[in-house]
């Protein structure tokens, strides 16, 4: 006989497969239905009415009903991802005045047999699933439409369901406890950033339920979760949000094109469609292109840093101080710049003093560079309502240009040169648009002088930015970023994580730039490496950090190299992954199959140069050991677009953000400061299960 846990199961499962089956016919239908549609148009469309309306009817019914049909296509898909685990939560909850309990089961969307009933299974985004993270037995309550839901817990359970089948059932007083936890996030299984809405604790749940702080910053120690609470959160406002909020109208800056390819596979899960990602430096570059022909990324002055060749100036041309010397010179264009004159058209004659009457008293909060546009526009208006006539397309760009003969020069590369003369500043090569390659260390002060003298476009449709890794970003970017955006943000980061010499803490400055309505919030419990790998970490930091989990493992081991070759060597005989072959004969030598292989493992190296050495020394191991490199070994560089299971080899500023079950830190004896050790702390804080810091003498 099935106890009540059991019976519950068959019956949602029961339920998924029916509602699957009606699905099924309803898309077959809708399907005849559109196919029907298509042969009528293409075999009457030359003989409907002339002014289109049965075309226009026509059209509108088939996208309609393509529409329905694509909308029961992804339910029909999430059901079907719900039959392997429908749910994995209940809380049984006494409602204020009432005398019975009622369940509430949780899971990863919303299922009742028919619109309008009782839902079987409650989506964690619900009012009442807060009810399952936030509270132990005894008084609760919940934000609904309705306002303020109290009432009392009777009881909590927790499931484990896989395929269909229970694999535990629990009733806990506490949501969670750590064994559980350290079991779901402990496997060898897949590395990407976990779905983690089966073990949300009840600080992480603070941070995606908020949406009362226009600003959430989020500082968090090395493995708390943070950037797949940060999903979990965008996944939860487009949840209760999706009049105004969408998928489109999101955007992460995330570290590079592979981080985002790690991350993108944990919102569909959720039920949301991928949002939109991309690096801050490639956005900078996008909008620079109107005068340069290309730009440096942060990874270029990265690596001439290690190599002891960092520009000098680089710190200061990122700094508050050097912010508000671009504003000054700004303010000082107002009268520098202008060259104002009569300003004659066929027939029509403005002076120039009513030119420089309009450009600095009547439209004066419009930025220096656009503030022309703006008295040509009026102008031209009062010009044609005078008049009576309409200027034409083509007179409109002639009178234009005219107009803007009156700026000394519009390009933003000349003036920030100008600029950086006036400072005693080495100024950029004197070269036409196509030649120009601008130095990583003025690409966000040329773009915040850009924008102090025209108005950001197009960037209104962003309706909230995820910045992600913040602690890497300047004073000077992000007075950028509020300058550019004025939607709400989820900012997260973790200051020991630092590229830079020095640790930067931003929530110091970030509410003064950002405003008062931005919060902080910690997360401080590292749920991604053992107890031992967490101990390594704080050793080579020479600081504690977040509380790891009481997940323990193999002891990290050091092991001395003499040479380049040897330590990439000394990794790979402690290699335990087969790649994505899953082949026999693709396995390292010292594979004796006595343990399941691991899926990730990683060398991790200082320099890009050295990152292509191990590679090559990689495959060459491979094809020694009878096996396919392609399928075995893999080289991440900042042009890859994809992460894949296998050896990954790369530099520790690209692994940032990344986790691999075994991390290979390679690095020098002599290599001596606080970028090194903020690059090997950053390495072995990558680390799941095993960790080798590799020195080479």
């Amino acid at each position: 006989m099935m106890n009540p846990n059991e019976t519950y199961l068959q019956l949602v499962l029961t339920k998924l497969e029916e509602a699957i089956g009606r699905l099924n016919a309803s898309i077959s239908r809708g399907e005849q239905e559109i196919q029907a549609m298509n042969e009528y148009y293409w075999d009457n469309y030359t003989e409907m009415d002339e002014y289109g309306y049965e075309n226009y009817d026509n059209q509108k019914a088939l996208f309609g009903q393509m529409t329905v049909t694509n909308s029961q296509l992804d339910l029909k898909h999430r059901y079907q991802k719900m039959l392997y685990s429908p749910y994995f939560g209940r809380v049984d909850f006494r409602f204020e005045d009432e005398e019975e309990a009622e369940s509430f089961h949780i899971g990863i969307g919303n299922f009742s047999e028919a619109p309008g009933m009782t839902p079987l299974i409650y989506d964690w985004r619900a009012p009442i699933s807060s009810l399952f993270y936030d509270y132990d037995r005894g008084p609760a309550s919940f934000e609904a439409p309705a306002g303020l839901i109290s009432g009392d817990i009777t009881s909590k359970w927790q499931y484990k369901i896989r395929r269909g089948k229970m694999i535990y059932a629990f009733e806990s007083d506490v949501k969670i406890d750590d064994e559980i936890l350290k079991a779901e996030l402990g496997k060898n299984g897949d590395v990407h950033l976990k779905n983690i809405v089966r073990t949300i604790q009840r600080e992480q749940n603070a941070i995606i339920r908020n949406t009362k702080d226009r600003i959430l910053i989020v500082q968090g120690c090395a493995g708390s979760g943070k950037t797949s609470v940060a999903l979990h959160r965008i996944a939860y406002l487009l949840y209760h949000d999706r009049k105004r909020l969408t998928s489109d109208s999101v955007v992460i800056l995330s570290p590079n094109a592979v981080f985002t390819d790690y991350i993108s596979r944990i919102l569909p899960e959720l039920g949301e469609q991928n949002i939109q990602e991309m690096s801050f430096d490639l956005f900078a570059y996008r909008q620079l292109k109107s005068f340069i022909n290309d730009c440096e990324d942060r990874y270029d002055e990265m690596e001439r840093q290690l190599a002891g060749a960092g520009s000098p100036h680089y710190a200061y041309k990122q700094s508050k101080e050097f912010a508000e010397k671009i504003r000054g010179f700004v303010l000082s264009l107002e009268d520098d710049l202008m060259d104002f004159k009569d300003f004659t058209f066929r027939k029509w004659t403005v002076s120039a003093e009513e030119l420089e009457k309009y450009f600095y008293f009547k439209f004066t909060g419009t930025p220096l560079l656009d503030r022309m546009g703006a008295v040509m526009d009026y102008e031209v208006d009062a010009e044609e309502t005078l008049r009576g006539r309409e200027f034409s397309e083509e007179e409109k760009i002639v009178i234009t240009e005219k107009m803007m003969k009156m700026y000394e020069t519009r390009d933003i590369y000349i003036l920030y040169s100008r600029f950086l003369k006036s400072q005693g500043l080495p100024e950029l090569p004197h070269l036409p648009v196509q030649e120009r390659i601008l130095p990583y260390e003025d690409v966000y002060p040329i773009l915040y002088m850009k924008y102090l003298l025209e108005a950001p476009k197009g960037l209104k449709a962003v309706r909230h930015l995820v910045i992600d890794e913040m602690q890497d970003y300047s004073y000077i970017q992000y007075l950028l970023l509020d300058r550019l955006f004025s939607c709400p943000m989820t900012i997260l980061g973790d200051l020991a994580q630092t590229m830079d010499e020095k640790e930067q803490d931003v929530t110091c400055f970030l509410p003064k730039i950002l405003g008062k309505d931005s919060r902080i919030l910690y997360l401080n419990k590292s749920y991604r490496s053992t107890v031992e790998i967490t101990k390594m970490a704080e050793k080579i930091r020479g600081k504690e950090g977040g509380e790891a989990i009481s997940r323990h493992g193999k002891e990290p081991e050091e092991i001395k190299a003499a040479s380049f070759e040897e330590a990439v060597s000394q990794a790979l005989a402690r290699v335990k992954t087969t790649g994505s072959g899953e082949q026999e004969s693709g396995k390292w030598p010292h594979a004796d199959g006595t343990e399941p292989p691991y899926d990730t493992a990683a060398i991790l190296c200082m320099t890009e140069k050295e990152a292509r050495e191990a590679y090559e020394i990689a495959r060459q191991t491979a094809i020694w050991c009878g096996a396919d490199p392609d399928k075995l070994v893999y080289l991440l560089d900042k042009n890859s677009r994809q992460f894949k299971d296998g050896l990954v080899v790369t530099t520790f500023y690209l692994a940032k953000g990344l986790e691999f079950d075994q991390v290979f830190t390679i690095y020098h004896k002599d290599e001596d400061g606080p970028l090194f050790t903020h690059a090997r702390y950053i390495c072995a804080t990558r680390a799941l299960h095993e960790l080798y810091m590799v020195e080479m003498s």
